[in-house]
């Protein structure tokens, strides 16, 4: 089983080969929707799998409350992000000036996670319990995975 970091950072490794693969694509391409749709769901998942077992966690030292609010802001702007993409036709300029910021964005959260939180965090989540916060956060993102439709129409409700 990976730890958390492990498993969190294979995520962003795949989220960042699948950006590359729609930022390599034009149009409404059969490649651009595939990757898009793999995209979504896994971020989506990953986020809130994220938000249930890392920050969670993190939230019971003092100074992981104010990363663990920043990051969680983060996920919320990058959702808004992703449901108004996820909304637009994919051969408007729009879709790619949006897609852009969305990357730029989420690269910039992925970077900040890795390289700052990830090493306070160890403070909290040290070696002892990684395997067992990598296999919730896993579980979770599974769980999630069965979600994202049911949650994005009690959104659409509000």
């Amino acid at each position: 089983m990976p730890s958390i970091y492990d498993a969190i950072k294979a995520d962003h490794e795949e989220h960042r080969a699948l950006l590359e693969r729609i930022a390599d694509t034009s149009g409404d391409s059969t490649d651009r929707q595939q990757a898009w749709k793999s995209f979504y769901c896994d971020v989506k998942s990953h986020a809130a799998a994220e938000e249930e077992t890392f920050y969670s966690k993190l939230i019971s030292e003092t100074w992981g409350q104010d990363a663990a609010r920043h990051s969680v802001h983060e996920h919320q702007q990058l959702d808004d992000l992703l449901e108004e993409l996820n909304g637009m036709e994919m051969t408007s300029s729009d879709w790619l000036n949006k897609f852009k910021t969305l990357r730029h964005d989420y690269e910039h959260h992925i970077d900040e996670e890795e390289n700052e939180v990830f090493t306070r965090a160890k403070k909290v989540v040290g070696e002892e319990d990684n395997e067992a916060f990598g296999a919730r956060f896993e579980a979770r993102k599974k769980e999630e995975l069965g979600l994202i439709e049911k949650k994005r129409e009690d959104s659409l409700e509000d």
